[in-house]
């Protein structure tokens, strides 16, 4: 395994063994849309939890990448407007997924097939495009999972 991670800019959480990782300029709502998951989540007994808020450190593992959280901001999320706050969290996790906030001004309504997303150098997942007004980001961002995996 490399022993240097790349340090990306991003949202990381896991929810029932599937690692999601929210990309995106500052100011996107990633960090919104991933508490939003995991609260999603808790309403539906599944489990989850943050991996990283903010900085990520992403580590390529043969045919796995896996997350990892800085020491400094382990358990802390910011939430826009309202402050950090401490969730359920753990050290690191596998990531299966990048998640792309669309912002409501997008006009383009579906997305490219087999849509990938580079997350470090050299290191790419499936990308899935969540609308930031989606009222179950997580519901949506599962029901392309399995239709991913149906035609993939």
């Amino acid at each position: 395994m490399n022993t240097t991670p790349a340090n990306i800019h991003g949202t990381a959480i896991s929810v029932d063994g599937i690692g999601l990782l929210f990309l995106g300029p500052s100011g996107s709502g990633k960090s919104s849309l991933a508490f939003d998951c995991l609260a999603e989540a808790r309403l539906g007994h599944q489990p989850g939890a943050l991996i990283a808020d903010d900085r990520v450190f992403i580590l390529p593992d043969r045919n796995r990448v896996i997350a990892r959280c800085p020491d400094a901001i382990r358990g802390l999320i910011e939430l826009r407007y309202s402050g950090i706050v401490s969730v359920d969290h753990v050290t690191e996790a596998e990531i299966h997924f990048a998640v792309l906030p669309v912002p409501s001004n997008e006009v383009e309504r579906l997305p490219p097939n087999d849509e990938q997303a580079e997350i470090a150098p050299g290191v790419r997942l499936p990308a899935i495009r969540v609308p930031l007004w989606s009222r179950f980001p997580l519901s949506l961002i599962f029901a392309r999972i399995q239709s991913l995996r149906e035609n993939g």
